[in-house]
């Protein structure tokens, strides 16, 4: 309407909150790999979830493979209760209401690898060794997870980005098909192997915005911006900001800042025709390969993000994680006046008296 001053509203990130819109039946226990501390947490939570909670437990086909397990006689009791899947094979999509993590972070970087489309909500318990993407303890794990299961709990929807490998068709030869990928943490290409620089041609929407020459670019999410990008200088995004980080690592070049673009836009990253080398390309740590000349890797915001379920709040997980695992801001406090005072006329004091003993 005509003269009527437009009204925007930002919404607030506390207001993201768990709905169900139907009892979850089914969920999913991903348990960190070859570490046996994680194991009487797993036969204790799986054993309560089937026979307390009654619900349909799906777990990784290889679990049942431990030879630990194997000897658990507890675990023997609801072993043939558990439903299995084995990745690359089954497709959980659509089967799975809710998702429990057992470990570290890693545990929901493979969850988001699971779920290329659509994700269930994840509660991520911290046993493993960071954990900053894993806010829940799991010493009262029954109380936490009615809680979740009745609805009451906030949400940080951690946006992920797609990712696409283009390559260039052989002369008379159709092109390969495309990588299509989704990753939760950054796509990370660089050197691989070679001596020589990186030089990466890098477009955004379109348009040549730089190239760059060093060993190779970060493009993150504001999940990942407290991954590898904060090693490389990058700065820490909360997971609600809409917005890609591009982050050069180790350019060779002064002026050459990390930055942050609106998450709505499509970077293209390829190699430059005149680079001496390839480049490497990688997906959250995964599926590493190599980018020719010709090949173009293209990264957007997905419309699939990763409903992470918030043991307080998302401001108040967010800080805790910065301060628990990053040590943000640690210092020793600075003293008042008042005690450098203090200090000052004890140190008088103890001077007088010991010129008073001299003389």
């Amino acid at each position: 309407m005509v003269g009527t001053p437009s009204v925007r509203t930002i919404q607030d990130p506390a207001s993201q909150r768990l709905t169900w819109y139907k009892p979850p039946l089914t969920v999913l226990v991903i348990k960190k790999v070859r570490d046996s501390s994680v194991l009487p947490p797993f036969v204790q939570l799986v054993t309560w979830l089937i026979e307390e909670k009654r619900m349909v437990v799906f777990v990784e086909a290889s679990v049942l493979e431990d030879p630990a397990l194997a000897r658990d006689p507890r675990f023997q009791g609801v072993r043939d209760r558990l439903q299995t899947f084995r990745d690359g094979t089954d497709d959980l999509q659509d089967r799975i209401d809710f998702i429990v993590c057992l470990g570290g972070d890693g545990t929901l970087l493979y969850a988001s690898l699971l779920f290329q489309q659509s994700v269930p909500p994840v509660m991520a318990f911290h046993l493993g060794s960071l954990g900053f993407l894993t806010p829940f303890e799991f010493d009262n794990f029954q109380e936490q997870v009615t809680n979740v299961l009745e609805g009451h709990a906030a949400l940080t929807l951690r946006s992920r980005l797609r990712c696409i490998i283009i390559r260039k068709g052989e002369e008379g030869q159709p092109a390969k098909p495309p990588t299509n990928l989704l990753v939760l943490n950054e796509v990370v290409v660089d050197r691989g192997p070679s001596p020589y620089l990186s030089n990466i041609d890098l477009f955004i929407d379109g348009k040549h915005v730089t190239s760059v020459q060093g060993d190779g670019l970060i493009v993150s999410t504001p999940t990942g911006s407290t991954a590898y990008a904060v090693a490389a200088g990058a700065s820490m995004i909360h997971p609600s900001v809409p917005a890609i980080m591009v982050t050069p690592i180790c350019p060779h070049s002064l002026s050459f800042r990390p930055i942050v673009v609106p998450a709505g836009v499509e970077l293209k990253i390829s190699v430059s025709p005149d680079s001496r080398n390839t480049s490497w390309v990688s997906f959250d740590g995964r599926n590493r390969q190599e980018l020719f000349h010709g090949d173009s890797l293209r990264v957007t915001t997905s419309i699939y993000p990763v409903p992470s379920i918030c043991a307080a709040d998302q401001i108040t997980d967010w800080f805790d994680s910065l301060a628990e695992c990053l040590h943000w801001n640690v210092r020793k406090r600075q003293k008042h006046l008042d005690e450098l005072s203090d200090l000052t006329h004890s140190s008088s004091n103890d001077t007088l008296d010991s010129l008073d003993r001299d003389s």
